[in-house]
């Protein structure tokens, strides 16, 4: 499966704390659930032990919202 990430996604990314490789991943392997708009959503946790926002923790929760694009071949 090919994941492409939405630009502004990757802006958002930044500011939330996750790399490609977790958002990839989540989608690839996180836990699927129905959202909005016909839309797909996944979430994962990944080790994380450390300060986010002056609170520390030990995991943190990737959490993703796709598109199915199909590939028409036209």
């Amino acid at each position: 499966m090919k994941v492409i990430i939405h630009p502004h996604a990757a802006e958002r990314q930044v500011e939330r704390g996750v790399s490609v490789q977790e958002i990839t991943a989540t989608v690839e392997q996180g836990e699927r659930f129905e959202a909005k708009y016909d839309r797909v959503g996944f979430k994962r946790n990944f080790p994380f032990d450390g300060l986010w926002r002056g609170k520390h923790y030990a995991n943190k929760q990737a959490e993703a919202y796709a598109v199915k694009k199909m590939e028409t071949g036209w």
